[in-house]
């Protein structure tokens, strides 16, 4: 065959030319010529707000973009999955399409295939020809070029959202995220690093306030409750709105079986047998996605963060749901690790990932802290292997001593030390929930332990109190009540009862742990000796001063044959029995004069043993001159008590405890020696100090008032 051959093909036709003879066989595949999302004119998201709560300054602010004649500008709105953000942007979103008179183009940001598919679709609404299409979408032509182009274009003012843009390397590699003069962008993301936005303006956010969050609930299930347990399930829920959408939409579901706030206050609980993540979930629509189930949501950042190179992420906030969704003090982290999941130069990078991924927050203040949600906290501890919780449990209490004092001073505590409170309380409750073995809730107990005695010395009773009661509460669930663990935190629940003036309770509590110490550990044990102790200590307080005595002796029996005699446990007891001879009653003591003769030889062996200045020894001074001003002998207990007030100057703020007592005997002290001026400005400071930190009804402070009274009208002329 010769000559030219002039041919030309339609649709998905082709031309072949040949000078032989060809057997040709094709196979056509035609595929859908569109596989974009069904419509950018619609949000895609979920269950939308029955109303926006909260969000005012934002939301004026982002109205004032969709003005006329507003455009050129983005804006980014991030925070932690499930706090809103798509909420606020579906509300812009009608606002500008229904009253300012813009195109709304909705595109889903969170994926290369969804972002690239949903751009095209905006060039094609906006006037891209299906020649040009296929052209981007073949790669024969930039598609972010044509999107951008139709966008500069268009004849109607547009707000464009960009919705869950959760990992911003999508939009800054294939260009599509720009400004332009005919619309505004609002991006939706996690993703909190500025780095990713520039020239952006940045809105962040985070939980609703109490009120608002009541009524998010109030506006699903209007009929489920009051106002006030409205509030209280938020506050249950940490205010975060995805929480509470989930359990409006629960309650406004029920038909066979409705639940009202109370009821699902009691679920959250764990009355209704479900895990409160699980409750929580029940309240999602069917088929939900994901980032609609408070199981799931986080997962996305996680596994975003694991595509980025950061598995350790995980790892990290693994540990961080041991403890509490209150501030944390950073320098806890300093030092985790977790075998090869988590080495501690991984520490670092694995922290910022989460923060970048607003999974944690910075929390400004005098301690650096960081914030974690408790939602998101019982939603990963839930996930996490059962295999892992072990390692988990032993690193959190590490750490925790690692910053616990074993043996805290008296006085001002670091403030790191009294910030971990609620996280010592919420690593024992999530062991518990673990069912994890008595080795690691020992542990758990140990660090409470630790946590109380370092409340307690700061002067702050009522706290310790409310801490080792619960400490203990949490504990047997898991311990058996004869655990030692156990025991001395219920002594120090009798220890703050004491000092709160609750004499009777405070004896009830050391009798009972008395008891059970001698019958589990034997009466010779050191705990059975110090519970021995701390009930002697209240007993005069009942008008019971020789049973005081009794037990005091036996302490100090049992710790000079187990201990020696100049131990610091055995220097300790033999202060308190110098001390006893103060009591109002010592004078029916038949050895009164024999025990008041010990008190330099007390003294003495408290300097040797731990020096001048140090509170053993001041307590030793304060103690004989207390017993010395009893007995009538003013004069030789003045020097005393000053050396013990200069010294506890030194070393404790004003208002501290032992600095309070230490005034009462010098006040004492000093009216005796006729000095009633000194006694009375001393009287006025105890009387000031007693009544801030114990309250005008306290058996103490009303003591101070007695005395400041009687020294007043003995330095009044008759």
């Amino acid at each position: 065959m010769s000559g030219g051959n002039d041919a030309r093909a339609d649709g998905y036709g082709r031309i072949y030319q040949a000078t032989g003879d060809q057997h040709i066989v094709e196979y056509h595949h035609h595929a859908p010529d569109w596989a974009g999302p069904d419509s950018v004119r619609h949000p895609a998201v979920g269950r939308g707000p029955v109303v926006l709560r909260d969000r005012v300054g934002e939301m004026d602010r982002l109205r004032a973009a969709v003005e006329p004649g507003v455009g050129n500008r983005a804006y980014v709105l991030h925070g932690m999955g499930g706090c809103g953000k798509t909420a606020v942007a579906h509300t812009l979103f009608r606002h500008a399409t229904d009253h300012a008179g813009r195109v709304g183009l909705w595109v889903n940001a969170s994926d290369p295939a969804s972002l690239r598919a949903g751009m095209l679709a905006v060039a094609a609404d906006r006037g891209a020809t299906d020649a040009e299409l296929t052209g981007a979408r073949s790669g024969l032509r930039p598609a972010a070029d044509l999107v951008w182009h139709y966008l500069d274009a268009s004849d109607r003012p547009w707000l464009l959202v960009l919705d869950n843009a959760d990992t911003p390397a999508v939009l800054r590699d294939g260009g599509w995220l720009r400004t332009s003069p005919a619309g505004t962008v609002v991006v939706t993301t996690r993703q909190a690093a500025a780095h990713w936005w520039p020239g952006a303006d940045l809105l962040q956010f985070g939980v609703l306030p109490r009120e608002d969050a009541a009524l998010v609930l109030q506006d699903l299930a209007p009929h489920a409750g009051s106002a006030e347990e409205a509030a209280e399930v938020a506050d249950r829920l940490g205010r975060l709105p995805l929480a509470l959408t989930l359990a409006g939409g629960f309650l406004a579901q029920q038909v066979l079986d409705p639940w009202n706030l109370a009821d699902y206050r009691h679920g959250l609980d764990g009355g209704a047998g479900f895990h409160p993540i699980d409750l929580l979930d029940r309240g999602a629509e069917a088929g939900a996605e994901s980032r609609h189930l408070l199981s799931r949501t986080w997962q996305l950042s996680l596994d975003a963060l694991t595509a980025q190179g950061l598995p350790e992420a995980t790892s990290l906030l693994r540990l961080l749901a041991c403890f509490a969704g209150d501030p944390l003090p950073l320098n806890l982290l300093a030092g985790a690790e977790l075998g090869t999941e988590l080495h501690p130069s991984r520490v670092e990078p694995a922290l910022r990932g989460l923060l970048d991924h607003s999974l944690t927050e910075l929390v400004p203040g005098r301690v650096r802290c960081l914030r974690v949600h408790g939602i998101l906290l019982d939603s990963v501890a839930r996930a996490t292997p059962d295999d892992r919780r072990e390692q988990l449990a032993t690193t959190a209490a590490r750490l925790l001593k690692a910053v616990l004092p074993e043996v805290p001073e008296r006085g001002v505590q670091d403030p790191a030390v009294i910030l971990l409170a609620p996280h010592v309380i919420a690593l024992l409750r999530r062991l518990v929930g673990w069912n994890s073995g008595a080795s690691a809730v020992e542990n758990a107990a140990d660090c409470a332990l630790r946590l109380v005695i370092a409340v307690h010395r700061s002067g702050d009773y009522a706290s310790a109190l409310t801490v080792a009661n619960e400490a203990v509460d949490i504990a047997t669930r898991a311990l058996p009540a004869d655990n030692v663990f156990v025991f001395r935190l219920r002594m120090r629940v009798g220890r703050a009862l004491f000092r709160l003036g609750r004499f009777e309770e405070s004896e009830a509590v050391y009798q009972e742990v008395l008891n059970d110490c001698e019958r589990v550990l034997g009466p010779d044990d050191p705990d059975t000796l110090e519970a021995c102790l701390r009930l002697a200590l209240v007993l005069p307080h009942l008008g019971r001063l020789q049973d005081a005595m009794a037990l005091t002796r036996r302490v100090a029996r049992g710790r000079e044959e187990a201990l020696g005699r100049s131990h610091p446990l055995t220097l300790i007891v033999r202060k308190c029995i110098v001390e006893a001879a103060g009591d109002p009653a010592s004078g029916a003591l038949p050895d009164r004069d024999e025990i008041l003769a010990t008190g330099p030889a007390v003294i003495a062996d408290c300097r040797s043993a731990a020096g001048e200045d140090h509170p053993m020894t001041l307590g030793a001074e304060l103690g004989y001159a207390y017993a010395l001003a009893a007995a009538e002998r003013p004069a030789e207990a003045l020097p005393h008590v000053r050396r013990a007030l200069s010294g506890y100057e030194r070393i404790f703020a004003p208002g501290y405890p032992l600095l309070l007592n230490t005034r009462q005997t010098l006040s004492v002290v000093l009216h005796a020696l006729g000095r009633h001026a000194e006694a009375i400005e001393q009287g006025e400071i105890l009387v000031e100090g007693r009544t801030r930190l114990l309250g005008p009804t306290h058996p103490w402070t009303v003591h101070a008032e007695e005395l400041l009274d009687q020294y007043r009208n003995a330095g009044t002329p008759s």
